[in-house]
């Protein structure tokens, strides 16, 4: 699967968003290093705090069956289920990403499947928290 495809993917996950109480859907998509894709959309809570954003929903499936190398993650987002601007993942996906991947893992964030940009984890958590933090 390519960047576009993985993107469409995103897309595809992001119609099954829950957000009833912010109005914001967004997608993810992430890729095994084998080539499985993992879909994942935002699941909100009127307490707020058990709300789930969509990249730690993919990366939790994908854990969840034994997953643990990742290649890249496609992001995508908007107000009313339109995507209007690049969504980047917030901190806490940025630290759950940190967990698993290394700095060259892809993030690519889209407006649509021609319009993306691609930063690595490095570039999106300098100097991040990983689990070589604890055994160095």
């Amino acid at each position: 699967m390519n960047r576009e495809e993985l993107v469409r993917s995103a897309f595809a996950a992001m119609q099954n968003a829950y957000a009833p109480y912010s109005g914001y859907t967004v997608g993810a998509a992430l890729m095994t290093r084998s080539g499985k894709v993992y879909l994942g959309c935002n699941i909100e809570n009127a307490a707020y705090g058990p709300t789930n954003c969509a990249e730690r929903t993919a990366f939790f499936k994908a854990v969840s069956e034994g997953e643990r190398e990742f290649s890249m993650i496609a992001v995508v987002g908007g107000k009313g289920g339109k995507v209007n601007s690049l969504f980047v993942p917030c901190g806490v996906c940025r630290q759950v990403m940190a967990e698993f991947c290394d700095g060259d893992f892809e993030i690519i964030v889209a407006e649509n499947e021609k319009n993306y940009k691609i930063f690595t984890l490095s570039e999106m958590l300098p100097m991040g928290f990983s689990p070589k933090n604890i055994t160095e």
